[in-house]
């Protein structure tokens, strides 16, 4: 039976546990396998590093309790944008959009893509064919990991532009199999696995752990980059059926999971190795297959993680797009990005042009350069977002709501003070980093400003496309959804 269209142009046919599989699809995946390393370099204790994740799974979980209601509220395709529309208006709402641009999607589309390329390769990707140097710095390198990065990038790009139905299911798989590899190697890791029991009876028989406020803000902002994604299905609230009901239990169940998801897999990362050999290693992962199975299973399991890998990749080139040509709905990006393919129900110039940042990205940054930069700039926008959860409760107490957030107020105050002080530490102990994600947003603003000024108007329908109407309305006007 055909379904519905969500009053925004696109169809709804996301259930509740495709919904979850893509908030799973979208934390569970380049972080986890790679930032613990950079974690105990901040902090060179395993009892801190299991903290920093906990605390961040805290962290997450309240952010997607904040969430839950502003999608029930406001179920529409978007994200942040529809929601810093609502309660701050155009200019907060494009800044959010234009980090979700940048920082967001494009940043870890690229870095899921150059992870997955490594771990197949087993690190080995060979001598770079072209390296363009200005200045002392690598402008553009073009290797064979970058190549293969970007094939994945082109690839889910056409994958989610033929469908959403053919990019779910590619994604209900992906996850799947990831879910699946992510437990058995957590669990075989204590099982199967040649690890030393002594480290983790030093967890709970050790001396207790100190914490230095600046190396435990920066350990956070490394989890953060992890656990980013738990609103992913927030993006597509104007797909999901029954938003109201599933779209906040898809955030809250998803991120539940994940948190217990990371603390095994770092329970299984200090089973296997010491913390000094762990300082600064990037493919952490494959490091702690090696050492618990040795070289050769170590070395199919990094196969392994690489094609979980994909699942990130995929998760993101589907739900970014849905940011930007909410954008251009409201006349604040270029047009042609508001419009969705009247057959496919897809927005396919949104996740062209998403691809072109992704490549561009490839072949100029480098992995580990991006990870603050992307934590600090996300955790000031999620901040915000959820500060107008609280605005919007002062201002329009009869909007319907329903879903209320657990523990008002003091979920939302808790997530903001977290974040706040994780980005005031980052500007004081990671200056260089700050500063490109303010000078993001700097950017950002004379683009608003250009695209504001120049007077450009919504999309408007035309022979080849649908247009996606406006969609910030009382939810009473909205269409009925499916059952």
């Amino acid at each position: 039976m055909k379904r519905r269209l969500s009053g925004d142009g696109l169809q709804r046919e996301i259930g509740l546990w495709s919904a979850i599989a893509l908030v799973v699809a979208n934390m569970v995946g380049t972080g986890v396998f790679t930032t613990s390393g950079f974690i105990v370099q901040e902090m060179p204790n395993a009892q801190a590093l299991l903290i920093a994740w906990l605390i961040g799974g805290i962290f997450a979980l309240t952010g997607a309790l904040c969430y839950g209601e502003l999608g029930a509220m406001l179920p529409y395709a978007g994200g942040e944008y529809v929601y810093l529309r609502r309660s701050f208006g155009a200019l907060p709402a494009f800044l959010s959009g234009w980090i979700s641009l940048v920082v967001g999607f494009s940043a870890p589309i690229a870095a899921a893509a150059i992870a997955f390329a490594v771990y197949l390769m087993g690190g080995k990707g060979g001598p770079p064919w072209f390296v363009l140097e200005v200045g002392g710095r690598n402008w553009i390198t073009v290797s064979p990991v970058s190549v293969t990065a970007i094939g994945v990038v082109i690839v889910f790009s056409l994958v989610h532009y033929h469908s959403l139905r053919l990019g779910q299911r590619v994604q209900n798989v992906l996850t799947g199999f990831k879910v699946l590899f992510v437990l058995a190697f957590g669990l075989g890791s204590f099982w199967l696995g040649n690890g030393d029991g002594e480290r983790l009876r030093a967890l709970v028989h050790g001396g207790g752990s100190t914490f230095e406020g600046g190396a435990f803000a920066i350990s956070l902002i490394f989890v953060s980059f992890a656990y980013s994604g738990w609103n992913a299905a927030a993006y597509l609230g104007g797909e999901i059926r029954r938003p109201q009901r599933n779209l906040p239990l898809a955030l809250l169940v998803g991120t539940v999971f994940v948190t217990g998801v990371y603390l095994l897999l770092n329970l299984a990362y200090v089973y296997a190795l010491p913390v000094e050999s762990m300082k600064g290693m990037l493919d952490v992962g494959a490091g702690a297959a090696s050492a618990l199975f040795g070289s050769a299973i170590g070395s199919a399991i990094s196969w392994a993680i690489a094609l979980g890998l994909l699942s990130v990749v995929s998760a993101m080139v589907m739900t970014g797009p849905r940011v930007y040509y909410a954008m251009a709905r409201d006349g604040l990006f270029f047009r042609g990005i508001g419009r969705v393919d009247p057959n496919r129900h897809t927005p396919v110039q949104a996740i062209a042009f998403q691809a072109v940042i992704a490549v561009v990205m490839i072949v100029s940054a480098t992995f580990d350069s991006l990870l603050i930069y992307m934590g600090f700039t996300l955790s000031l926008s999620a901040m915000v977002t959820v500060a107008g959860l609280v605005k919007l409760r002062l201002t329009e107490p009869d909007l319907a709501r329903p879903y209320t957030t657990w523990g008002y107020p003091l979920t939302p105050l808790l997530f903001i003070a977290g974040n706040l002080w994780i980005t005031v530490y980052s500007v004081f102990t990671r200056p260089v980093a700050t500063l490109y994600g303010l000078g993001t947003i700097a950017v950002g603003i004379g683009v608003y400003v250009l695209f504001h000024k120049g007077g450009v108007k919504p999309a408007t329908e035309s022979g080849a496309s649908v247009l996606l109407p406006h969609h910030f309305c009382p939810l009473k006007s909205e269409r009925k959804l499916d059952q």
